[in-house]
C-alpha cells in the first residue's frame, strides 16, 4: 500500500506516532549535518583552507554518534512496537538511510584530508573546475534526497536517481581528461591524483544520495528498486 506524509503516522497510540516522527526528524537532522560537512569539505578543498578541513574531520565524530543513536532508537521501536506494513518500511528506510549519511560523512572527511595535503602544495592543480562542477551536482542530489524523504515524494526521488546517471558520466569524462593530462605532464601526477581521489569521493556521495532516494521509493511504494536501471525504477515508482 502506498503512503504519504499525511497518512503514515495515524495510529491509535499517539506515543507511537511521536516515536516515529522523532526518529524521522533525527534522521533528517543528521542529514543536515552531513550536508554541512560536505559543503565545508568542498570549500576547504577549492579554497585550500586547511583550518576548515580540520573542522570537517572533527565534525565527523558527531555524524558517527548520530548514526549510532538513531540506529539504537530504530532497534528499540522494532523490539517494542513490532511495526508492520508502512510503519516497518519507515523504520527500515531510516535505518538504511543513516548508514548512507554516515558514509557521506566519511567521504567528506576524505575530501577534507586531501584539502589539507593540497593546501601544503600551494597553487591549485588541474581538475578544480571538474571538482566545482561535480560537487555542485552531488550537493544538490543529497539535498533533494533528504527533501524527498521529508516529503515522501517519489517524483523528487526519481530526479535524484536520474541526476546520478549524469554525475557518473561526468566523473568518467573527468577521469579520462585528468589521466591524459598526467601522461602529458608527469610532474603533475602526485597532485592531480589527489584531485582524482576527491572526485571519486564526490561520485560516491552521489551514489549514497541515490541510495537514500531508493529508500524513499521503497517507503512510499513498498517496492525494492535497488540494483535496477533508472528506467525500470521509474516504471515501478510511477505504477499504481
Amino acid at each position: 500500500m502506498a503512503i504519504n506524509k499525511d497518512t503514515y503516522s495515524h495510529h491509535i497510540s499517539q506515543q507511537f506516532n511521536d516515536e516515529l516522527e522523532d526518529v524521522k526528524s533525527r534522521m533528517l537532522e543528521m542529514g543536515g549535518q552531513a550536508e554541512r560537512q560536505l559543503d565545508d569539505a568542498i570549500h576547504a578543498l577549492i579554497e585550500a583552507n586547511s583550518e576548515l578541513a580540520g573542522q570537517v574531520c572533527e565534525k565527523d565524530r558527531q555524524v558517527n554518534r548520530m548514526e549510532v543513536d538513531i540506529d539504537e532508537e530504530c532497534t528499540r521501536i522494532l523490539a517494542r512496537r513490532q511495526p508492520a506494513a508502512s510503519d516497518l518500511r519507515l523504520v527500515m528506510a531510516i535505518s538504511k538511510a543513516i548508514t548512507d549519511l554516515e558514509r557521506v560523512g566519511d567521504e567528506s572527511k576524505r575530501i577534507a584530508k586531501l584539502a589539507i595535503q593540497l593546501s601544503e602544495n600551494g597553487a591549485a592543480p588541474k581538475g578544480y573546475l571538474e571538482v566545482r562542477h561535480i560537487s555542485e551536482k552531488v550537493r544538490q542530489m543529497l539535498h533533494m534526497a533528504l527533501d524527498a524523504f521529508a516529503r515522501f515524494d517519489v517524483t523528487i526521488a526519481l530526479e535524484v536517481a536520474r541526476a546520478d546517471k549524469d554525475v557518473d558520466l561526468e566523473y568518467a569524462t573527468s577521469m579520462r581528461e585528468l589521466i591524459t593530462y598526467m601522461m602529458e605532464d608527469p610532474r603533475s601526477i602526485s597532485r592531480v591524483m589527489h584531485v582524482i581521489w576527491a572526485l571519486r569521493s564526490l561520485e560516491r556521495v552521489g551514489d549514497h544520495a541515490r541510495n537514500i532516494a531508493e529508500q524513499v521509493i521503497y517507503l512510499v511504494k513498498g517496492t525494492d528498486v535497488r540494483h535496477i536501471s533508472y528506467e525500470q525504477m521509474a516504471a515501478q515508482a510511477q505504477s499504481e
